[in-house]
């Protein structure tokens, strides 16, 4: 009994104790591994070693994920320079579809690239290599898939993430999709989607969210300037916004739709005189809205 009661089990990397009904007479410790984000992004994605090696990284997460092939990124990288056009490659210091079409073939893998469209995008029933021109910078990305309007990609330098369908039609460059096709062997299931990478955050959430907690980033800079010059002088406070009744509720014309007015107010009916002239937020939490103060003349 000793023997058992001192024996302690290694721990995996990732495991932390949680404690379940704290303060409890049945509580107790359970052993969870909990995944770091960092490793659960790049699943089932090479990322790349060097700043110029997305395309070898791109095409290593085909090879190995989707083809089935046992690659590092190493050997894809001296792979593409020895059947490669090696003297562009070092002088443009990264790789081109050519230079990986040449490659799987020498795998013995038949390959293509493809001017395609929107419609061929979403069609597309197989994993693809495409470059796309994001953040100033000409990158190559694998194609998962495309699900309900959003481009499913496997990213060597950010990993696992997704784009809107017309932001991805925006940054995709030249239209060009690669595709390489398994040659009669079962593909390996690496790259397909599953649940929770479909788990994704809106963008207008994002937007709205950040609009609410930070309302200055909706003051563009002239303005900005504007307001500290404004703010000077006899102002008033104006702002646009529905008509109100005597009830307090909103005013609708004969179509049925809430009719706006314009707002005047100034330091005799009780304006705060630091209010004039700036771009502000409302304070209320369900709902953006702008108000517009500037100069009385």
């Amino acid at each position: 009994m000793v023997h058992e009661l001192a024996i302690v089990n290694d721990r995996q990397p990732g495991d932390t104790i949680v404690r379940v009904a704290v303060n409890e007479d049945y509580q107790q410790d359970q052993v969870v591994n909990v995944e770091p984000l960092s490793v659960k992004r790049f699943k089932n994605v090479v990322r790349q070693v060097y700043d110029y090696s997305c395309g070898s990284a791109a095409l290593t997460t085909l090879l190995d994920y989707y083809l089935g092939r046992n690659f590092q990124e190493r050997q894809v990288m001296e792979g593409l320079l020895r059947f490669g056009e090696t003297e562009r490659i070092v002088q443009r210091r990264g790789f081109s579809l050519l230079d990986m079409k040449r490659l799987v073939t020498a795998l013995g893998h038949p390959s293509g690239g493809f001017k395609a469209e929107e419609e061929d995008l979403i069609a597309l029933d197989h994993p693809a290599i495409a470059p796309i021109h994001y953040a100033g910078f000409k990158h190559f990305i694998v194609i998962r898939s495309v699900y309900e309007g959003r481009v499913y990609v496997a990213d060597p330098a950010l990993g696992n993430i997704s784009f809107t369908l017309p932001r991805f039609l925006e940054i995709w460059d030249n239209n060009v999709l690669f595709i390489v096709f398994p040659n009669g062997h079962k593909p390996a299931t690496g790259l397909e989607l599953h649940e929770e990478d479909m788990r994704f955050v809106s963008d207008y959430i994002i937007a709205e969210n950040t609009f609410r907690e930070f309302p200055e980033f909706q003051i563009r800079s002239e303005h900005t300037i504007s307001n500290q010059i404004y703010a000077m002088k006899d102002n008033a406070q104006t702002s646009f916004g529905p008509k109100l009744d005597a009830d307090g509720k909103a005013v609708r014309n004969e179509d049925g739709n809430i009719v706006y007015e314009v707002l005047v107010e100034t330091k005799a009916d009780g304006a705060d005189p630091d209010d004039f002239n700036t771009y502000v937020a409302t304070d209320r939490s369900d709902v953006i809205e702008k108000h517009l103060r500037f100069r009385r003349k």
